[in-house]
């Protein structure tokens, strides 16, 4: 018996990628079968069902499951999911397709076959619910909003068999790891208690005092990197994981410290988020999420603890994974160090906020980056890539 915490549901991992000589035979019938061309977020949501990221979906949710997550955070059939899982097409294809009926989900940038999906329920949706349910704004401004405002107006429903990774495997390497791997890795290691890291952006000192604060109290830390699509102006994650794999090499214990990436798109949903990433960690055997100031936000849509509250809102059963909430860090002058409001007495003119909005703006402007702000190896790889940016502009 695993000592981690069990897979959500309770039965299990259950990935839906197929292999062998089944993935063969279904690759070969995908290409007989009417097309879509997923979008870039769908196509990271088919790749976590198809590495157990999201056990124990087995497709893209029926109007139930849809209006039963937006409304209650359950599915229809009482299982706690806290964001949508969708797919959708335009009307005139939509109306090409009878349920039922089989179809292959094509890759929105090469056409390689995702998945084929049998279509049970094709239904639309009243978007502004879906995004003042999840996102709390239905502003147009905000990126989760506008990704849900864009979409095409029908959606399909059915279970799906997974046929790619996308890529990622060939893309990052040994980063990329399936929730059977981290799981593996997690018993090689002896670890039981396992805080995740979610990141879209390289470590700063704030980032490294999180992760730290949560090897005194967990056996390791995962530090999950996003893979997926990010909003203008986000370093991308071949750079930002070299500079997280530099500040664990030169700050952390080897033995506390495990760096992989995962597959999706930010949806910026920032509380109902914190819980997605908190659900599919289970999945991947970690016992606890950090979580800490505006997690999963974007601009000024959510409080700096919104996140924090929701998990006190959500019945004690619907998670194994558990928030370690910490409160907002910043390098202390007088203290001499870094600390939170939890820890530090001084006054907001002894303490020097950590931003990653201003660590970026200021590697972007070539402006000075204080050694109480970022490690000197971290700010060495991202001037780097700063300055490539500015050559090839």
């Amino acid at each position: 018996m695993s000592s981690l915490v069990s897979p959500h549901g309770g039965m299990g991992l259950r990935p839906l990628l197929l292999s062998g000589a089944e993935l063969q035979h279904e690759r070969l019938r995908a290409q007989s079968l009417p097309q879509v061309r997923v979008s870039s977020r769908e196509r990271g949501d088919i790749i976590m069902m198809g590495i157990g990221g999201f056990t124990p979906l087995e497709g893209f949710m029926s109007h139930a499951d849809w209006e039963g997550v937006c409304g209650g955070m359950r599915m229809a059939d009482g299982l706690f999911w806290p964001i949508p899982i969708t797919l959708s097409t335009d009307s005139a294809t939509a109306a090409t397709f009878k349920t039922g009926q089989e179809i292959a989900l094509v890759d929105p940038d090469d056409g390689a076959p995702l998945a084929t999906m049998l279509v049970t329920e094709k239904y639309a949706i009243n978007k502004a619910h879906e995004c003042a349910s999840v996102f709390k704004t239905a502003d147009p401004a905000h990126p989760g909003v506008r990704m849900v405002m864009d979409q095409p107006e029908v959606n399909l429903a059915g279970p799906i068999k997974v046929l790619s990774q996308g890529g990622f495997p060939e893309k990052y390497g040994a980063l990329f790891m399936t929730p059977a791997q981290t799981r593996a890795l997690f018993t090689q290691l002896g670890w039981t208690r396992i805080a995740a890291f979610q990141t879209r952006n390289p470590m700063h000192r704030s980032h490294e005092y999180l992760a730290k604060v949560a090897i005194e109290v967990c056996d390791g830390v995962l530090v999950h990197s996003l893979l997926g699509a990010l909003k203008p102006g986000d370093i991308p994650a071949e750079v930002r994981t070299r500079a997280i794999a530099a500040l664990a090499e030169n700050y952390f214990v080897p033995s506390t410290i495990v760096q992989a990436g995962y597959p999706l798109d930010m949806r910026y949903a920032g509380p109902r988020e914190a819980l997605l990433h908190a659900l599919f960690r289970q999945n991947y055997g970690c016992s606890h999420l950090i979580v800490g100031r505006d997690h999963a936000g974007v601009g000024s849509y959510y409080g700096p603890f919104d996140a924090h509250h929701i998990f006190d809102e959500i019945p004690q059963d619907a998670l194994q994974t558990k928030a370690l909430k910490i409160d907002v860090s910043f390098w202390c002058r007088k203290c001499g160090g870094m600390a939170s409001a939890r820890t530090c007495p001084h006054d907001d003119a002894d303490r020097l906020q950590v931003s990653g909005t201003q660590f970026r703006k200021s590697l972007s402007e070539g402006a000075p980056v204080p050694p109480e702000f970022s490690r000197p190896e971290v700010v060495e790889i991202l001037r780097a890539y700063y300055a490539e940016q500015e050559v090839s502009a």
